[in-house]
C-alpha cells in the first residue's frame, strides 16, 4: 500500500558551484522532501536505473520532451527520481541532452523503500532499485500514482504503458477538463 504523502527523507544532490573552480565545480547539496515538495505541484517519475534501455529510450525522453506542455498545465517541476547517486544521474542527464528535468537521485533508495516501490534486482547485478511508476504530487500530498503492474522482485523487464508522460498528460488534461 502506497502512502498518502511523499516519505520523509534526504536526499544528497550535487549543485555546480563556480567559484569552486577547476574541472568538477560541484558541492553537495541536501534537499529534505519538504525542499522538494512543499507549497508546489510536481509530477515525479521513477525509473529503475539510470542508462537501462527502457528509461533512456522512452521514460526520461518522453517527460523532458513533454517538460513545457506539463508547466503549461500548473506543474512547477518535473522530477526524475532513480535508485542511483548524484554524480550517475548528472551523466545520465548530460548523455540523454536532459536541460529541464530535475534529476533527483535517491542513492540510498530511502525515499523509494518508503513509497513501498524497492524491489530486488540482484538477478541481473542491479541490487535494489525502484520499481517504475509516475505522480502527481501536490504540497506533499500523492494525488494519483501511475505504478506499472506486477511490483514484485526479480522482473524480466518493466514496461512504460502506464507510467508515460503520455498518461500523466491525459490525466493532467481531464483533470482541467480540457
Amino acid at each position: 500500500m502506497q502512502p498518502d504523502r511523499v516519505p520523509d527523507v534526504v536526499f544528497s544532490t550535487r549543485v555546480r558551484n563556480d567559484a569552486l573552480g577547476g574541472p568538477n565545480p560541484f558541492e553537495w547539496k541536501h534537499l529534505t522532501t519538504a525542499e522538494v515538495f512543499s507549497g508546489k505541484r510536481i509530477v515525479l517519475f521513477a525509473v529503475p536505473g539510470a542508462f537501462t534501455p527502457a528509461c533512456s529510450e522512452t521514460h526520461l525522453p518522453g517527460f523532458e520532451t513533454h517538460y513545457d506542455d506539463f508547466r503549461a498545465l500548473g506543474v512547477d517541476e518535473v522530477i526524475c527520481l532513480s535508485v542511483n547517486d548524484a554524480f550517475v544521474l548528472f551523466q545520465w542527464a548530460r548523455s540523454a541532452k536532459v536541460e529541464k528535468v530535475f534529476m533527483l537521485p535517491d542513492g540510498n533508495g530511502d525515499f523509494t523503500r518508503r513509497m513501498g516501490l524497492l524491489v530486488q534486482r540482484t538477478r541481473t547485478g542491479m541490487g535494489l532499485r525502484s520499481w517504475r511508476y509516475s505522480m502527481l504530487v501536490e504540497d506533499g500530498a500523492i494525488v494519483k500514482l501511475f505504478a506499472e503492474p506486477g511490483v514484485r522482485d526479480e522482473p524480466e523487464g518493466v514496461g512504460v504503458d502506464v507510467s508515460d508522460a503520455g498518461t500523466m498528460l491525459a490525466f493532467l488534461r481531464e483533470r482541467a477538463g480540457i
